[in-house]
């Protein structure tokens, strides 16, 4: 049995090095998080809709943008025309050729995905159908995932953690629809204080 001191020691440590990675990265982040966050007001201000998509867990961390999208964030607003695609949807495939299904079903030009990858999932087929119905791609990753970039184009924005361990990944993209949230409010509504 571990004792509890050290056990202490071990949760502290995970404090720090989420709060380590959210304090170095808030620089080196913030320029394409806004670019991102334009491409959603304009987007939906021009009529169209964010897909919200991701695999694995990170299926979780897209239906929650969807929802504060629909939703609210901090502030009372119309609900905005988003929601979250599910692979577990359709029974035959892979999760990557059920999700490039649905992007190809319910994607319009102008429409926007936003990408949640926090394990480098394979996203060739649902990023070559949002790039076949004409929409920008946002893709929240984290710095192992290299083959994610090269399917980018480059009218798509990539907000990548760099970090290479998954929690971290996790916790700072959770920070990440936060701030993209809060942006589109901003710009909708106004501050709001």
């Amino acid at each position: 049995m571990i004792p509890p001191d050290m056990l202490e020691q071990r949760i502290q440590t995970q404090f720090f090095e989420s709060a380590d990675l959210l304090y170095q990265v808030a620089e080196q982040l913030s320029r394409p998080v806004a670019v991102a966050a334009q491409m959603l007001v304009d987007g939906i201000t021009g009529g169209g809709r964010v897909l919200c998509v991701g695999q694995g867990l990170s299926a979780l961390d897209a239906s929650y943008m969807a929802a504060l999208l629909v939703g609210r964030f901090e502030q009372d607003r119309p609900g905005l025309a988003a929601w979250s695609l599910d692979a577990r949807a359709h029974a035959s495939g892979s999760e990557d050729a059920s999700l490039a299904r649905q992007v190809q079903t319910l994607g319009h030009p102008g429409d926007l995905l936003l990408v949640f990858d926090t394990q480098r999932a394979p996203w060739a087929e649902v990023l070559a159908a949002a790039h076949g119905q004409d929409m920008s791609v946002i893709a929240l990753s984290g710095s192992q995932d290299e083959e994610l970039r090269g399917l980018l184009r480059d009218t798509d924005v990539q907000i990548r953690v760099p970090h290479s361990r998954q929690p971290r990944v996790s916790e700072a993209q959770r920070l990440l629809a936060h701030c993209l949230c809060d942006a589109v409010d901003m710009q909708l509504l106004g501050t709001g204080e």
